[in-house]
């Protein structure tokens, strides 16, 4: 198996870690995956969920147990925002919007990260901060 590339977007927040949460919390009120009842906490402290993520996850944020810092090297399963750098490589203007973020995923100039990775990016709407694009690789 190879894992399985997946985007979507979250409610932005000033904190890049809190807005993750709130993508969570949102994420799983949608879908339990069968685990019904449970924090994200919980599931992360379960072996079941953990096998249940590293035999096919759920292709979204719910696959990651935190977010890492930018500049953190350390392998998955884990979130990492993109650095200033790394936006700028594919955003010039480090504001992309949800249209500039989309195009660069198809286009292969915003590359997915390896299996058991997730990033992440503000995007913007008129200049302001406006949601959060996730974007990662199941563990399969």
């Amino acid at each position: 198996m190879g894992g399985n590339a997946w985007s979507h977007t979250g409610p932005y927040q000033r904190d890049l870690a809190a807005a993750f949460r709130q993508a969570q919390e949102e994420t799983l009120a949608r879908d339990n995956h069968g685990f019904e009842g449970r924090s994200i906490e919980e599931l992360w402290r379960d072996p079941d969920w953990h096998e249940y993520i590293l035999t096919g996850g759920t292709g979204t944020v719910l696959d990651f147990p935190l977010m890492i810092d930018a500049t953190d090297t350390d392998d998955g399963p884990y979130m990492r925002p993109l650095t200033d750098g790394e936006v700028r490589a594919w955003a010039p203007d480090a504001r992309p919007t949800y249209a500039d973020w989309d195009d660069a995923l198809d286009s292969e100039r915003l590359a997915f990260p390896d299996r058991a990775q997730g990033n992440c990016t503000v995007l913007y709407r008129d200049g302001l901060p406006a949601q959060i694009g996730y974007w990662g690789v199941t563990a399969d």
